[in-house]
């Protein structure tokens, strides 16, 4: 929608990683949705005020997704940047504190692991106080807020992973389809080959290219709208790529009192796409954040066998039972299984862990000994 200019000063000294989680998001300079709208609507509503917004914050500027009434002036924008400095969620300031708007109330919007990514606002000309009652909703707002951010991005990226995934089964088929147009060729020139023999090798030959055509385009047409879609495989420390994935969750773990050990003493190199690895760990490493209770701990070790590395992530959290373990990568399946802290959860987190699997001609899987005698996820990839 529109953005506001913020001083250099207002930024925060740590940003790397929540400015890293807020571009994940995909949420920066796109277009109005509907959803947003809603949430500023009912955060008026609630305050009985006309103006609202939910605006997050770059590196200096702000970005408002949703608008209603008259625009916050960059100014007074830094109250938002006041609350993403502070240790509390929720900010109000009306009379002399700032110049403009005389009123003032924000709630922060909240990343998964606990990065303050923007805020849900209200503000007017005139000043006010606000009850605590109207703090808690607009809190509760900013929550819901982060959950439709939390499912917004979980679907782009199955679908990106279905779409990855898909691709590279169409670049497989290649090779047997050229194999089949390269064989009937060589059949219809056959010294002994009769007329029928080279008609119907002519006509495989035909319809085998004309496949391996299609596949091409298809192929062409993923290039052009996502890149290269096949996993760039290169060399990869996985001590140092879950190491890497583990500080990422460094302001989430706190919050439940959790710790992540890493138990791998060496390198473990392979050959594999860092940027799928990283999210297939990413997303098994939040899933027993979420399912382990307060100061839980999850601990991960790898085992090598011949041309195998396996990855282990273990957690004492709340278990699955025989029937979750056969549901776990069936998209939107419930589980029994329960967010030990009222996280949200859309199910599609595993189905993508699954498919970048997949990608490197891996496997996963899940063990667990019951209901409240925690989980372990299995991550089997070759080495090459």
């Amino acid at each position: 929608m529109q953005s506001a200019q913020i001083s250099d000063q207002s930024i925060s000294t740590k940003e790397e990683l929540r400015l890293q989680t807020l571009f994940s998001y995909e949420i920066l300079d796109t277009s109005p949705e509907k959803s947003f709208d809603h949430f500023v609507l009912l955060a008026a509503a609630i305050f009985e005020v006309d103006n609202a917004a939910i605006g997050f914050y770059a590196e200096n500027e702000m970005f408002f997704k949703a608008l209603t009434g008259n625009e916050l002036q960059a100014q007074a924008a830094q109250s938002i940047f006041l609350l993403g400095r502070s240790e509390h969620d929720t900010l109000t300031t009306s009379g002399d504190q700032v110049k403009t708007p005389a009123f003032f109330a924000g709630a922060t919007i909240k990343s998964t692991d606990g990065q303050k990514l923007g805020a849900i606002m209200v503000y007017d000309d005139e000043t006010r106080t606000a009850t605590k009652h109207q703090l808690a909703m607009l809190s509760r707002l900013a929550e819901m807020v982060s959950e439709k951010l939390e499912t917004r991005m979980a679907i782009r990226k199955t679908m990106r992973a279905v779409d990855d995934r898909l691709h590279v089964l169409i670049h497989d088929l290649k090779n047997p389809m050229t194999t089949i147009s390269l064989q009937s060729e060589l059949v219809s020139r056959m010294p002994d080959a009769n007329q029928k023999i080279a008609n119907i090798a002519g006509k495989i030959n035909l319809q085998a290219k004309r496949m391996v055509d299609s596949l091409n385009e298809i192929l062409s047409s993923a290039r052009k709208e996502n890149g290269s879609f096949k996993p760039q495989k290169n060399k990869i420390d996985l001590r140092t790529l879950l190491t890497d994935v583990s500080q990422n969750y460094e302001l989430a773990l706190p919050q439940k009192n959790q710790s992540i050990s890493i138990k791998i003493n060496d390198p473990v190199e392979i050959f594999g796409d860092e940027i799928k690895l990283k999210e297939l760990f990413s997303q098994l490493i939040q899933n027993s954040i979420k399912f382990t209770p307060l100061g839980g701990k999850i601990e991960v070790s790898h085992q090598v066998v011949e041309n195998l590395v396996t990855i282990a992530i273990k957690d004492n959290g709340v278990g699955l039972s025989e029937d979750d373990l056969e549901r776990l990568f069936i998209k939107f399946s419930r589980l029994s299984a329960q967010p030990t802290d009222r996280e949200n959860g859309n199910g599609l987190g595993l189905i993508v862990s699954k498919m970048f699997a997949d990608m490197h001609k891996g496997k996963i899987w899940a063990t667990s000994d019951g209901i409240d005698k925690g989980t372990t996820f299995y991550v089997e990839l070759p080495v090459k």
